[in-house]
C-alpha cells in the first residue's frame, strides 16, 4: 500500500529534494506544491495522512493550514520537516507512521 504525502513549502528546490527522497521508498509518494491554496485543493482531492510543511511558512501559517486540513480529514498529521539530510526525514516519517 502506497502512503501519500503532501509537502507545501515556498523553497522550489528544496521541495524537490524531499520529493525525490521521499519518492526513492517503493511504498511512499510524495506531491509538492508551494502555496496554502494548492495544498488545500490537492489535500481535497486525494487522500494524504500525512502532510510536511517546509521551509518558507511560519508557525502560525503552519497552524493555519493545520486547523483547515484537520477540517477535512482530522486524521491527518501535519508536521514541520526542517531539514537535516534524508536519513532525518526518513526517521520523521517513520515516526509519523508508527503512530
Amino acid at each position: 500500500m502506497t502512503t501519500n504525502i503532501l509537502v507545501i513549502g515556498r523553497d522550489h528546490a528544496i521541495l524537490e529534494v524531499i520529493e525525490r527522497l521521499i519518492n526513492a521508498h517503493e511504498n511512499w509518494r510524495a506531491t509538492i506544491t508551494g502555496t496554502e491554496e494548492e495544498a488545500i485543493g490537492l489535500f481535497k482531492g486525494a487522500k494524504y495522512p500525512i502532510v510536511l510543511v517546509s521551509a518558507g511558512f511560519s508557525a502560525q501559517e503552519e497552524e493555519i493550514i493545520r486547523q483547515k486540513l484537520t477540517t477535512v480529514d482530522p486524521e491527518v498529521v501535519v508536521s514541520r520537516h526542517y531539514g537535516g539530510g534524508s536519513g532525518l526525514l526518513e526517521n520523521e516519517i517513520l515516526g509519523i507512521l508508527k503512530k
